[in-house]
């Protein structure tokens, strides 16, 4: 671990991130090398890490908190397509495409740490350092999937759901003990979702009729976490 950083509760952070990452099979060296030009960034809640256009090449470790990856429409309305949480790699695409544009902007939810590892370190390992080389094709093999994987949650799915997942998902972050719970206007709902306010609050609504959720001035809480799940996924309950 950098001297910078193992001296401080930072460092235990750091390390388990690296843990939860596609960087965990890398030799302890090689994870040092990465990490001696890191810097730590702290992003407020509700500030951005990057905007959609931007051109910097970067590779940055999740060390804790939360963000969310979305497009933006036309019209404004915003489309969540990942949520980031410790361990999670972003950047890893920008290493090797070129020119390289951002096709999204990144948020964060909560506050949030993150390493921000030097891109040129980085890439010149993956073309040296076959252990590095494999980790990115791991991380990027997994963006794939995981995209793949949404599009049918994004595209097909009904509002019902899509609100389900993203409180499950959300709630699932900040949980406290038994509680799940979810500080979350319904505008913002609307945004992460790619709909209309209007139409968030007939299905939260409707979710609170069902005794699946409680909403209130401090947000919504997730009473029936299994009627959600059934809802958020049908099908795969029970399987």
């Amino acid at each position: 671990m950098d001297p910078r950083f193992e001296s401080s509760a930072v460092g235990s952070s750091i390390d388990t991130a690296i843990r939860l990452s596609h960087l965990r099979s890398l030799p302890r060296e090689t994870k040092d090398r990465l990490i001696a030009t890191a810097s730590l960034l702290t992003v407020p809640a509700g500030g951005t890490l990057h905007r959609e256009g931007d051109a910097a090449v970067h590779l940055e470790l999740v060390v804790a908190g939360m963000l969310r990856v979305y497009v933006t429409a036309l019209d404004g309305r915003t489309l969540t397509v990942r949520y980031c949480r410790p361990g999670a790699i972003l950047g890893a695409v920008s290493l090797f495409s070129s020119p390289f544009t951002m096709p999204a902007s990144v948020q964060a939810i909560t506050d949030a740490d993150i390493l921000a590892m030097s891109a040129p370190t980085a890439r010149n390992a993956a073309e040296h350092d076959l252990a590095v080389a494999r980790a990115m094709i791991e991380e990027l093999s997994d963006r794939v999937m995981s995209f793949v994987a949404e599009i049918p949650g994004s595209a097909f799915a009904t509002v019902r759901q899509k609100v389900a997942r993203h409180l499950l998902d959300l709630a699932s972050a900040t949980q406290q003990g038994g509680e799940l719970r979810v500080a979350l206007s319904q505008q913002a709902l609307a945004d992460a979702i790619g709909t209309s306010r209007e139409v968030v609050v007939r299905a939260l609504r409707e979710l609170r009729t069902d005794g699946s959720i409680e909403t209130g001035h401090g947000g919504i809480s997730l009473v029936d976490p299994a009627s959600l799940m059934a809802e958020a996924y049908p099908g795969s309950v029970g399987a």
